[in-house]
């Protein structure tokens, strides 16, 4: 390789736009969607041991907060488990039922805008 060979770089701002199409100074402009509550459905299936497994894997739950939030949705048929930006709601409320389905449980959730 030649010592003399630098990386090429655009020598002027004229060069930049011509290559980006937009000046050094844009801005992306984007939606993060807001803070969106995961919220836990109970079912009669899936064994409470398993729910707090899965609250304590995806989640990151201590194991206090997931025997609270399970036996809340236990007694009531939901609970509230966390809130989040939507990308990341989206995601984990995705994780959580896969784990569920591949060990044969039906285990639930969903996600609400905060309000």
């Amino acid at each position: 390789m030649r010592a003399d060979v630098g990386r090429a770089e655009p020598d002027t701002e004229q060069d930049t736009k011509r290559d980006t199409g937009l000046s050094p100074d844009w801005e992306v402009a984007t939606d993060d969607g807001g803070m969106w509550n995961v919220i836990i459905h109970n079912d009669d299936v899936t064994p409470i041991d398993y729910v707090m497994a899965v609250l304590r894997a995806v989640f990151h739950l201590s194991g206090a907060d997931a025997t609270r939030i399970t036996l809340r949705a236990h007694l009531t048929g939901t609970a509230y488990v966390m809130t989040l930006p939507y990308e990341e709601a989206k995601y984990r409320v995705g994780q959580a039922p896969s784990l569920a389905r591949s060990a044969g449980y039906p285990l639930t959730f969903s996600i609400e805008p905060e309000t």
